[in-house]
């Protein structure tokens, strides 16, 4: 099978097929990724551990943190404890959710990542009352696009004086 062939069909399991738990299996939270497709996550009750990727979702399904997962524990593992079966999108957290089989420690969290989410994808700009035949200074970057994706760091009015008269 193609590489291309490979990809396809994964991606389809991943986004199409419907997944519910089974006794062993469980839902867990990505909290970071170390590497070496290694991901370090958190059950419902609080319990961390790693988990590995398998092969057939390398280099096809990326996984970020805040994630949720359905994972097949390793009995034989000691810092890896469990296998990702499968990846869970939004729309498997709802169904999810809607049959009762969502843990409750995560009910607020996927909430507040959403809500988070929403806020990111949609900035709020101050507004600016129009000034009429005034130029506002040039110094003045309010109406600039603000970036989300990296941290805002904020200059205070002393620091800046300090460096002038230095």
């Amino acid at each position: 099978m193609s590489q291309a062939t490979k990809r396809k069909h994964v991606v389809k399991e991943v986004l199409g097929e419907h997944m519910v738990p089974s006794d062993q299996q469980q839902i867990v939270r990505v909290l970071r990724t170390p590497g070496n497709n290694l991901h370090e996550v958190e059950t419902a009750q609080g319990q961390r551990f790693l988990v590995s990727m398998p092969s057939k979702y390398r280099k096809n399904i990326w996984i970020k943190r805040g994630d949720f997962l359905i994972v097949d524990p390793i009995e034989e593992g000691e810092k890896v404890k469990a296998e990702i079966s499968f990846v869970l999108c939004k729309d498997h957290v709802r169904s999810l959710q809607k049959e009762g089989l969502w843990p409750e420690a995560f009910s607020q969290v996927s909430e507040k990542h959403n809500n988070s989410r929403n806020r990111q994808t949609q900035p709020e700009l101050p507004v600016e009352p129009q000034s009429s035949g005034e130029e506002s200074s040039s110094e003045d970057d309010s109406d600039l696009f603000v970036n989300t994706n990296r941290r805002q760091y904020h200059e205070s009015e002393e620091e800046s004086e300090e460096e002038e008269a230095a």
